[in-house]
């Protein structure tokens, strides 16, 4: 099989998104399938991506506004650039996101090769381009089925979704083999409790209501501390450029809101952190606080991974990871006194039930390993190509 990747921007920088894509096209290779990765902005991936792509294409852009000239003319060009490479009868379109819809159906219709497109996000932007591309696609992979059900909902045909759950790196994300050293080199005492958030800095991960919750428990005297590890969002202007304002802005409102409740001292905002396998680690839970509906949440699987456990809000496809005894983990979205006390229930764990670590990994050894990731997109691309 051939797949033409169709990527923005091949970031580990941006999100779980791009380093999805990334481990699946690695994977793949490795499988005997040829990659061939197109892209419009340069990223610290791009230099491990060359490492097995048999093509790289740099090209203008995915999208153009009809009444910008230059813009379409450049969509021209980055179509008839990337026409040019060979294709076969097991060759596939393949994007990460509903985004490059459009392009891909353009690509898919001038090369007669089918176009299968992942759903990591609920439908929302949408214009007429988009929505003409959603229509050349064969095939829709979808994170979870909640997911699933809000593009259906949508308007996309049940039998063209197929669901393939996300999965994390084991032997990256693993229980930590020192849990008191390391504490030591965060310089974090063994009986402070600490709570994680890993992720994007954004309004829909409902982070005021973490940090809220968070005051609410020190009320408690109870010693503990949160570390917030992430980046802004990068948000686009009106003049449809990235504006990193915009993002601080945010970042310094949560910042002060920590101020406002007279706890400031108890919260670190970590920025962008590279080993978060360690904060994982020395991490007693972990939180995922999202107001909107969470496709799935790679930090959760990540955190069980490592033997920590997470609380999380009630919403999206979060309920299909946290399954089982994991539920006593969810949360009502926005409710800063319910996740208090569903924090004050489980951090205390180590003290309390010292094997839910190990039952933690055990669930996602069962269910959300890469290996059973890459199974089922493989699965779903053979098939609309063997169609």
């Amino acid at each position: 099989m051939h797949l033409i990747v169709l990527e923005n921007e091949p970031s580990s920088f941006r999100g779980g998104q791009e380093l999805s894509l990334f481990e699946v096209c690695r994977a793949l290779s490795e499988r005997g399938h040829k990659i061939s990765l197109v892209y419009c902005q340069e990223g610290n991936l791009l230099k491990y991506y060359q490492d097995f792509c048999g093509d790289i294409i740099k090209i203008h852009r995915y999208v153009f506004a009809k009444k910008r000239i230059t813009e379409i003319l450049e969509f021209i060009a980055s179509i008839t650039t990337v026409s040019k490479i060979p294709t076969s009868k097991n060759s596939v379109i393949f994007s990460n996101q509903y985004h490059e819809a459009f392009f891909g159906s353009v690509l898919s219709l001038s090369k007669n090769i089918p176009f299968v497109c992942s759903l990591r996000i609920p439908p929302c932007d949408f214009n007429r381009q988009k929505l003409l591309g959603l229509k050349g696609v064969k095939k829709f992979i979808a994170v979870s089925n909640q997911t699933k059900s809000d593009w259906i909902n949508f308007g996309l045909q049940e039998d063209k979704v197929e669901v393939v759950y996300n999965g994390t790196n084991t032997e990256k994300f693993k229980p930590s083999t020192d849990f008191c050293k390391q504490r030591e080199e965060w310089n974090i005492p063994q009986d402070v409790r600490v709570i994680s958030y890993i992720g994007r800095l954004d309004t829909a991960k409902g982070l005021e209501t973490l940090i809220k919750a968070f005051a609410l428990l020190l009320k408690k005297d109870i010693s503990a501390r949160l570390l917030i590890a992430g980046k802004p969002l990068v948000h686009i202007g009106k003049d449809g450029k990235e504006c990193p304002e915009l993002g601080e802005k945010y970042k310094q409102s949560l910042k002060q809101l920590a101020i406002d409740l007279g706890i400031e001292n108890y919260v670190k905002f970590l920025g962008h952190i590279n080993n978060t396998t360690s904060l994982y680690q020395i991490t007693d839970v972990t939180v995922l606080p999202s107001l909107w509906s969470e496709p799935f949440g790679r930090s959760i699987i990540e955190s069980m991974a490592c033997g920590t456990p997470v609380v999380a809000s009630r919403i999206g496809g979060i309920p299909e990871i946290l399954t089982g005894e994991f539920q006593n983990g969810l949360f009502e979205p926005g409710n800063e006194q319910n996740l208090a006390d569903t924090l004050n229930l489980i951090m205390n764990w180590r003290d309390n039930d010292s094997h839910l670590s190990e039952r933690c990994r055990k669930h996602i050894l069962n269910k959300f390993t890469l290996d059973k990731m890459f199974d089922g997109i493989e699965k779903v691309l053979l098939r609309v190509v063997e169609q």
